[in-house]
């Protein structure tokens, strides 16, 4: 005796060796034998070519029309022997009634399967959606293959460049574009952004890693809608005295300028005017709506995104000319000693004199480090009490004045070709400016405290952690009891909501945002968030354009130095790679690698280590 039987979806036959009320024995056609359940065995038959009944039955199976059994098996659940007799108007074989299952197990659009050789025919409507369903996913085979043979051929299907971004950097797999382009990629053995390129429909790898950061923070554009400016306070009382500013050539948004007034009683009036964009719009209106989405300038090297529109930058930055509006902390200070007698906040209008650039009066920091100042330089006077200031107010912080240098590093990028300088951070300039910052975040942040008017505060604990916070709190690092942020309204969304603050105290007015307000701790919460996403692309954007300089530089050996284990950092770049063939070198020791391949997709340089470097030497 043989049975067809089913073990785990498949159908299998055996002659029977032994049988017990719940199970039997069987011994395959190719002579393995197993046990099997009673309950799995679908039909008993005797055969003499049980080696090849399941290929006659498919046979058989392959030439019988499933619409056809549909329409003649009625609406009721049937079993696939009593099918296969009606279908043959007789008592059918083995091999006839096997391939009736075979059919109807193969065709599950058309029968529905209700348990052990029982099957129904489905509803009329269920199967003219299921066809439709199959038909459609014929087609789309059909076009999916269509569209990978021409992707093969370096061409890009218009529905393809259409949806490019999101076929990048979020793809919808639920859409046959996105399987297909897929199916290509791992045809082809290539990560998407590659094929995209190699297709000729991403121009640059700069593209794609811009591409994908404004795909997810700017997906509206990095562009802002016509909008109409805001309207700039000319009633404001003018400040006596001229200022400029001191910042990177780059730099539009100018948030800060500087003035010096000697007096005849030897008092000098030293100011520090902040950019007051905060006058020209307020919370809800449709320019807050643009800088709340934003929260940030986000920066990169040749290129930015700006928080605030350039109708907008345009009236309120810091710039030569006409006067703008600010809101200046006055310092009056003893000429002789420094001393700071009194201080006052006021709203105004600024004449701007000059802005000052780094690379124009960087040679200040030689001179004012040795302790005088180079009169050849624009402002030298000014810039030399402005330092002798900074150094007091820092020694008032508690903070030696001996700190570390550290190197800060310089992307100049016009065009394909990029320029990377070095520079020292924490230079006599440098810290002028960062002191006289200081100086009016914590003074604003302190009176915005003592008016109990709610702020937005960066404070540090004793374990170090740095934190944006509702409350004042005293910042361990910088040594000051407040620090809200106040100085760069044009470039960050929480300066400008204490500006908004600060306006309205100084004005008595009521401010727009009370303590605990969920607006104005939600905007303190996706600033945060924001900003590291921002700082984050920003390095990664350095990275690949290190990379592009090794590439246009023609660079093969690089000099570097071992930072820990096998990383190391090159020589006169920010540039940190792993290096697996590096023997254990103790930190600081200089090496030479060679420069293997650079990825500018995957951001990615493969070095290998080649000597010790015994003397300084530069990439090469």
């Amino acid at each position: 005796m043989n049975v067809l039987y089913e073990d785990n979806g498949t159908f299998k036959v055996g002659t029977v060796l032994a049988e017990q009320e719940v199970s039997l024995h069987v011994e395959a056609p190719h002579g393995k034998r197993a046990k099997i359940k009673s309950a799995s065995v679908l039909l008993r038959f005797k055969d003499e070519g049980l080696a090849d009944f399941l290929g006659r039955a498919e046979a058989l199976a392959s030439e019988l029309d499933a619409e056809f059994l549909w329409e003649v098996c009625g609406e009721a659940e049937f079993s696939f022997v009593d099918l296969a007799a009606e279908y043959h108007g007789r008592a059918p074989s083995a091999i006839e009634a096997a391939s009736i299952l075979l059919k109807l197990q193969s065709a599950p659009v058309y029968f529905y399967r209700k348990g052990k050789g029982r099957f129904k025919a489905a509803p009329p409507e269920a199967l003219r959606a299921a066809l439709a369903g199959l038909e459609r996913k014929r087609q789309q085979a059909a076009q999916t293959a269509v569209w990978v043979e021409q992707v093969k051929r370096c061409e890009m299907p218009e529905p393809f460049a259409a949806m490019l971004p999101q076929l990048l950097y979020k793809p919808d797999r639920s859409r046959i574009e996105t399987r297909a382009f897929e199916q290509a990629c791992e045809e082809l053995g290539l990560s998407p952004a590659k094929l995209a390129m190699r297709c000729g429909a991403l121009p640059s790898s700069h593209d794609y890693h811009l591409g994908r950061f404004l795909f997810e923070h700017f997906p509206e554009g990095a562009g802002f809608p016509p909008i109409a400016p805001p309207a700039v306070p000319s009633d404001l009382p003018i400040a006596e005295a001229a200022a400029f500013s001191l910042d990177d050539a780059t730099t539009t948004e100018i948030d800060d300028a500087f003035s010096v007034t000697r007096r005849a009683d030897g008092v000098l009036r030293v100011g520090v005017h902040i950019a007051a964009p905060g006058l020209g719009f307020g919370p809800d209106s449709d320019i807050d709506r643009l800088a709340r989405a934003r929260l940030s300038t986000a920066y990169m090297p040749g290129h930015k995104v700006t928080m605030l529109p350039p109708v907008v930058i345009d009236l309120f930055s810091l710039a030569e000319g006409a006067p703008r509006p600010a809101v200046s902390l006055y310092l009056d200070i003893d000429g002789a000693t420094l001393e700071v007698r009194g201080e006052e906040t006021r709203i105004e209008l600024v004449s701007i004199a000059s802005n000052l650039r780094h690379h124009e009066v960087d040679v200040l920091n030689d001179t004012l480090a040795a302790g005088y100042a180079d009169r050849n330089v624009q402002f030298a006077d000014e810039l030399e009490l402005l330092h002798r200031l900074a150094l007091r107010l820092e020694a008032q912080r508690g903070k030696s004045g001996n700190a570390i240098e550290r190197t800060e590093y310089g992307f100049h990028v016009v065009g394909d070709r990029v320029v990377i300088t070095e520079r020292k951070r924490g230079s006599p300039l440098d810290k002028l400016v960062a002191e006289l910052m200081i100086l009016v975040n914590r003074t604003w942040g302190r009176l915005l405290d003592e008016h109990g008017v709610a702020a937005i505060y960066r404070a540090q604990s004793p374990e170090g952690k740095v934190r944006m916070t509702s409350v004042a709190a005293e910042h361990q690092g910088l040594g000051v009891s407040h620090y809200a942020w106040s100085s760069s309204p044009l470039r960050r969304y929480v300066d400008l909501v204490n500006q908004w603050q600060l306006l309205s105290t100084l004005r008595n007015e009521q401010p727009p945002f009370a303590h605990g307000a969920e607006r104005l701790l939600a905007a303190m919460r996706d600033f945060e968030a924001t900003y590291a996403a921002y700082d984050e692309f920003q390095r990664s954007m350095e990275h690949y354009w290190c990379l592009r300089w090794l590439l246009q530089e023609g660079v093969t050996t690089a000099a570097a130095e071992v930072v820990r284990d096998n990383l190391v950092k090159f020589v006169g770049l920010p540039l940190f790679v792993r290096v697996p063939s590096l023997p254990e070198l103790t930190p600081g020791t200089a090496v030479e690698v060679e420069v293997a391949a650079v990825d500018l997709i995957d951001t990615h340089v493969r070095c290998v280590y080649k000597r010790p470097r015994e003397e300084k030497r530069e990439v090469a």
